[in-house]
């Protein structure tokens, strides 16, 4: 681990000036993710500033009957809050098939939607991979890709977004609220957060420098039925191969949204609208324009297997799962 200075910030406008002020300079609460990435030398900020004192660890109603989510609301909290369980039973469920109980004790949600990818060949070092180093390469484009993307991915990476909170997230409509440098607030949709590769895999949110998260809103519940299905290679602490965020209203109709195949939570509008036909038709709108390698093809009927579980516990369920 390189050497770096640390502040701790007293209130948000001196976190967000000191990050400004300080080129290289990085947020750090839980440090579940970030951490690890400074042992290996994968980032190496030259200052960190802890901002657990700014009090963004609330779970607060919203006047239009949402939810406001601080920034370092721990997963373990936000997991076992009774009107998330109650009213996003899909967000409670996605945190608990996160990690290991220890790690959401630590982790925030803020740090949940930032986690950056676990593809092996950027955390290999002596790998070329783009976004650890840009202009180097993507080695998964010829080596093992099984576990990587199969939409929204680029010829420079294809690489997947590992959170499954983000998924849940992204089909109950978050906002990603920020403060700015400037000191402006700025409020992010949850579908505009996350960045597709393109030619800049190594720039993953639409965050700019310095810009600090202080919280997540939802919306109203929506109702429905609420179900979270995560296929892995093993039972826990492993990262989805495919899952399956999903709002299932009485009618058929409802909302998916898909991990473990691309760059961000996947969520398509048609999908969505094909989603009365059945998981067929949904998948087959959810995927048009996949380009998977011929190690991680499996994932296309996966995602429609895991799609049909999913709505066929809908329809024999009359509570959120």
């Amino acid at each position: 681990m390189k050497p770096f200075t640390f502040e701790r910030a007293a209130t948000p406008a001196a976190a967000v000036s000191a990050a400004t002020r300080q080129p290289g300079a990085r947020f750090i609460a839980g440090g579940t993710n970030l951490l690890d990435l400074m042992k290996l030398q994968i980032e190496t900020p030259v200052h960190l500033i802890d901002v657990n004192g700014l009090g963004f660890d609330r779970i607060e109603p919203t006047n239009d009957g949402g939810l406001r989510i601080g920034a370092l609301v721990r997963n373990t909290d936000l997991a076992a809050d009774p009107r998330v369980r109650r009213d996003y039973g899909v967000l409670s469920r996605a945190l608990l098939a996160g990690a290991s109980g220890q790690l959401r004790n630590r982790a925030t949600t803020a740090g949940n939607l930032l986690q950056r990818t676990r593809c092996p060949y950027f955390y290999d070092t002596d790998q070329p991979c783009n976004k650890r180093q840009p202009g180097s390469g993507c080695s998964a484009l010829g080596g093992m890709s099984r576990p990587l993307g199969v939409i929204g991915v680029s010829q420079a990476c294809i690489a997947t977004h590992p959170s499954d909170m983000a998924v849940a997230m992204r089909v109950l409509d978050a906002t990603v609220e920020t403060l700015r440098a400037d000191g402006q607030a700025r409020r992010i949709p949850i579908a505009d957060f996350h960045r597709l590769p393109g030619d800049t895999p190594h720039v993953e949110t639409t965050l700019e420098p310095g810009e600090l998260i202080t919280a997540v809103t939802l919306p109203k519940p929506a109702g429905g039925v609420h179900v979270y299905q995560k296929v892995r290679d093993r039972a826990s602490y492993a990262f989805a191969l495919v899952s399956v965020a999903a709002i299932v209203q009485r009618d058929g109709g409802g909302r998916i949204a898909v991990g473990g195949i691309a760059p961000k939570p996947w969520r398509v509008p048609a999908a969505d609208a094909a989603l009365k036909r059945g998981a067929g038709a949904a998948s087959q709108a959810l995927l048009a324009g996949a380009t998977p390698t011929a190690e991680n093809a499996f994932k296309l009927p996966l995602v429609e297997r895991t799609l049909a579980a999913v709505l066929a516990h809908a329809r024999t369920s009359g509570r959120t799962a």
